[in-house]
This record gives structure tokens, C-alpha cells and sequence, in this order.
């Protein structure tokens, strides 16, 4: 007989997932001997139906009971047809969960207990925001037009050096806009004209080194 318990790890003395479907790994057990199989989930990162794959590998590896925290109606549902005994709601370390199924202290779930898709991220990231010495911006980092002068794109950095990550839980990178870049007259402040120096003063870096290694180039082209 075989078991298999979600864990967030590979070994007894990992924690158990609460998930089912989106588990980090499946260790498959004989209760008895506590011999064990470390199945990494390959489901993890499907946009739909994990829950349904994952019951169905449990199905194909003849497990007869399933120790989890939380289950979905599909995956119930795979269980059911496939004679599966579900057990939700079990948490703390693997080993334990174990002991607690040979003493009888779990009990089988006749139905799922979450609902559908359960476990998927839902933060949609992307709305970050930056703060730099000139000013704080938010938003997609395109430019703008205030006070009648010429926008200036941010280009994530804000012109007042944002570059700020996302704050939404999908952990979405932010671009910030340098809306306080530009004085209310629409002139650039001077933490523009610097920025636009140091940008300037870069490029024509790059230049010279450029012309020093064709230089180096045609030496070695005449060898």
C-alpha cells in the first residue's frame, strides 16, 4: 500500500504543501517501512487543470490514499473515479502526517474543500512605482507632457533615478514617470540637464573606446 502526502520538499522532514495541485513536490510512501518516492511536480506552472494531472499521477503511481491540505472539485473528482481516498486539511511536517494516518487520527473527505484553480497567484504586478532625488513617479514610464514644457520619457528610471519594482503582488516590474523632472514654468531642473550631461559624457566614452579597439583591430588586420 501507498500513500502520498504534498510536501514543500523533497524529504520526511519537510513541511506539507496546503496545496494539492500546485504542490512543490509528491512523496509517495509505504506507511509501514516509510519508504519513500520524491516526485518534483511538473503541474506546478500550468495555467489550468493541475489539479486534474496531478490526481491522475497519483492514480498511475497506485496510490491509495491522499494526505493534503486543500483540493479542488476536479481533482475530487479523478480521485473518486479512480478509487482514491482523500484526506484535506492535514498540516505540519510529513513524518508526522504519517504517524497521524497509521494511528487512525485522519479521517477521509468525502467532497473537495476548495474551490476550482485554488493556489494560483492573483496579483497582477506591473503597477510599480519609483522614487528618485528628482521626484517620485508611477505608472508605465511613458512620457508626459506637464505644465506646457516637453515631456521626458522615464524609461523605468523617472529621470529623477525611480527605477522602482512593482508593489503589486504579482511582483510585476513598475517604470515611473518623471513627472517632477519638469518645473511648473515646463523648463527641465537641473537634475535633468545633469542627468543629460552624465548621459552625454557616457556616449562619448563609448565612443573612444570604440575607435581605440578599431584602432587595435587594423594594427593587428596589417601583422
Amino acid at each position: 500500500m501507498k500513500i502520498a502526502v504534498t510536501s514543500t520538499g523533497p524529504t520526511l522532514d519537510d513541511m506539507m504543501d496546503a496545496r494539492f495541485g500546485r504542490c512543490a513536490y509528491f512523496l509517495i510512501i509505504d506507511p509501514d517501512t516509510l519508504e519513500f518516492e520524491a516526485l518534483e511536480n511538473s503541474n506546478i506552472a500550468l495555467s489550468g487543470g493541475a489539479g486534474i494531472q496531478s490526481a491522475q499521477l497519483m492514480a498511475d503511481k497506485g496510490v491509495s490514499t491522499v494526505l493534503t491540505g486543500n483540493c479542488g472539485p476536479n481533482a475530487f473528482q479523478v480521485f473518486s473515479a479512480a478509487n482514491i481516498q482523500l484526506i484535506t486539511g492535514v498540516s505540519g511536517q510529513v513524518r508526522q502526517a504519517v504517524e497521524q494516518y497509521k494511528s487512525g487520527a485522519l479521517s477521509n473527505s468525502n467532497t473537495s474543500n476548495v474551490q476550482s484553480h485554488f493556489g494560483m497567484g492573483t496579483g497582477s504586478g506591473g503597477s510599480g512605482m519609483g522614487t528618485g532625488s528628482g521626484g517620485s513617479g508611477m505608472g508605465s514610464g511613458r512620457g508626459m507632457r506637464c505644465g506646457g514644457g516637453r515631456g521626458v520619457a522615464g524609461g523605468g528610471r523617472g529621470m529623477g533615478g525611480g527605477g522602482g519594482r512593482g508593489m503589486g503582488g504579482g511582483g510585476g516590474m513598475g517604470r515611473g514617470m518623471g513627472a517632477s523632472a519638469l518645473s511648473g514654468s515646463g523648463q527641465p531642473e537641473p537634475t535633468v540637464l545633469s542627468e543629460e550631461k552624465r548621459l552625454k559624457d557616457q556616449i562619448n566614452e563609448l565612443r573612444k573606446q570604440v575607435e581605440t579597439l578599431q584602432s587595435s583591430i587594423k594594427a593587428l588586420e596589417k601583422k
